[in-house]
């Protein structure tokens, strides 16, 4: 179940600024309930007189426009945070032409803002400032519900370490439950969590928390793929193969992979959580797949939550790069959703961190890309997100139905190839999805 928000009624007032919309105090509404426009047009006439010397002299007159008696122009009363929407979509209608109704509304936080529509009217220029509320009515999203999570008796029950949830909006949505939980005391407690954002959207769904003595480690039951049988099942005109490695690969025998079919590798150079670190085999993985004729691409995992933070760790990146080329590109790797809101991000400011990675990647003269699940790029990266750089999709099953572009997909993280001991993630380029 989930509350339902009410808005406020808010007024669309017609009033003279400057274009995209400023956020103003309800102080500022109450005087600004109407609009004088006005507009000039200059005419030119010249007089030729005769004296000693033949004079001609020029005489500028302005002429007052005045705007249109019956001027219509009706705008939304509201809109939503983060909408794009432009001034002729906003208008709802009008007896007057926009000058440019591409423009951009301001939508970047909630509240009353005011917008300056520029028109056009007997040739003339006029100018009418229209009101507007920007809210949120989106619920919060929940990534990670939980279901029957395990707690170890006698120690402290925190549900916020079992649960994953974000809001479009709001960094801090809050979380609340009904029911009891004993920590103390072995046993199933059923409660009803809820997420609430700070525009009183909520959502509320029912889990129980098995309090145990022990709690069981998870079970791998992942059957394992080996490598020449994942390239028969995929293998088409239009791709080529690949894996992704780390230090959890150890030491990798490239030639050796190259030999399996594999066409590409992408390298985690580092990655950050209290503090940057580079992988231990990052320089070794390098050398080594290049002098193996492996087309090389790099990804850095993150827990970052700043833009200045993951534009930081790009030039952190280009140092160690040192100048080589790649040609597959630097990806982006943040993977902490599981309990998301602890790291104080709304779903917008996430997006706007991985623009800032791309920006940062591409001013250095590489090529970024996103890395995400299906069930992340469908609920937390925006369309803008997605086409703006390639995906690569993570995605383990036999055949991924996501609907989204995408320009690679790790299809499995339990493949065995020659040249590694043990499990190593594959993956499938498709050569009609540029990355470069």
């Amino acid at each position: 179940m989930k509350l339902k928000y009410i808005l406020p009624a808010v007024f669309a007032a017609c009033l003279l600024t400057g274009c995209g919309g400023k956020k103003i105090s309800s102080s500022d509404t109450a005087s600004k309930k109407e609009t004088v426009t006005t507009s000039t047009v200059s005419t030119t006439t010249s007089k030729t007189t005769t004296t000693a010397k033949k004079t001609t002299t020029t005489v500028t007159t302005t002429a007052k426009v005045d705007p249109p008696k019956d001027l219509v122009m009706n705008c939304r009363d509201t809109v939503e945070v983060y909408e794009d929407i432009k001034l002729a979509d906003f208008i709802t209608e009008k007896n007057v032409d926009l000058k440019d109704g591409s423009v951009l509304l301001n939508t970047s936080d909630t509240g009353v803002f005011e917008v300056e529509v520029p028109y056009i009217y007997n040739g003339a220029e006029f100018k009418q400032k229209l009101q507007y509320s920007v809210v949120d009515t989106t619920e919060p999203l929940i990534i990670n519900a939980g279901w029957t999570p395990n707690h170890k008796v006698g120690t402290d029950f925190d549900l916020s370490n079992y649960v994953g949830f974000a809001d479009n909006f709001d960094k801090n949505p809050v979380l609340t439950y009904e029911g009891e939980v004993d920590p103390n005391a072995v046993g199933s407690y059923p409660i009803t969590a809820t997420v609430t954002d700070s525009s009183g959207n909520s959502v509320s769904w029912d889990l129980n928390i098995n309090v145990l003595n022990e709690v069981p480690k998870p079970a791998d039951n992942n059957p394992r793929v080996n490598y020449s049988d994942f390239i028969n099942t995929y293998n088409t005109d239009d791709v080529r193969f690949g894996i992704d490695v780390s230090v959890w690969q150890s030491d990798v025998d490239f030639n050796a992979v190259r030999d399996a079919g594999c066409s590409f590798v992408i390298i985690r150079v580092g990655y950050y959580y209290s503090q940057i670190t580079l992988d231990d085999y990052f320089r070794q993985n390098l050398e080594n797949a290049k002098a193996a004729g492996l087309d090389v691409g790099v990804y850095f995992y993150t827990t970052d939550n700043t833009e200045e933070g993951v534009r930081e760790h790009v030039r952190w990146i280009i140092e160690q790069l040192d100048g080589q080329s790649l040609e597959m590109p630097i990806v982006f790797d943040w993977e902490e959703f599981t309990n998301f809101q602890k790291y104080g991000m709304s779903i917008h400011d996430i997006n706007d961190i991985y623009a800032a990675f791309a920006d940062e990647v591409t001013k250095h003269g590489y090529k970024p890309m996103l890395y995400s699940s299906k069930n992340f790029l469908n609920n937390i990266w925006s369309e803008r997100t997605k086409s703006s750089t390639p995906v690569w999709l993570a995605h383990f099953v036999d055949e991924t139905d996501y609907d989204g572009e995408y320009a690679i997909w790790q299809a499995s993280a339990y493949g065995h190839i020659p040249g590694i001991n043990g499990d190593v993630d594959m993956d499938i380029q498709y050569l009609n999805k540029p990355i470069n």
